[in-house]
């Protein structure tokens, strides 16, 4: 993967507000980017798991920490995923 560094010029009162040292700035902020990218949509769970370098176990625990859904389907969506699977298996092993 590209990487791409970028400098940023914030107030020093955001490390008050985020109650983190200076050193860890940057990992906090890169997990706040794919955390904020993944809940819009924008990625998946799997690419900010690699963001962060995380396991995709570790990946979900850090969402359902910060009170972020895995899944975002509706139950009703899940319900429709799983007969058309079941419909896929039945007619396979037909």
């Amino acid at each position: 993967m590209e990487r791409l560094t970028v400098q940023l010029e914030l107030p020093r009162d955001v490390l008050t507000a985020l109650d983190i040292s200076e050193a860890e700035l940057e990992p906090r902020l890169k997990m706040l980017i794919a955390l904020e990218l993944f809940r819009q949509g924008r990625i998946s769970s799997g690419k900010a798991a690699e963001l962060l370098d995380l396991t995709k176990v570790a990946s979900i625990q850090l969402l359902a920490h910060h009170d972020i859904p895995y899944f975002t389907e509706t139950p009703e969506e899940l319900d429709a995923q799983l007969t058309a699977v079941r419909g896929k298996l039945d007619a396979s092993a037909s």
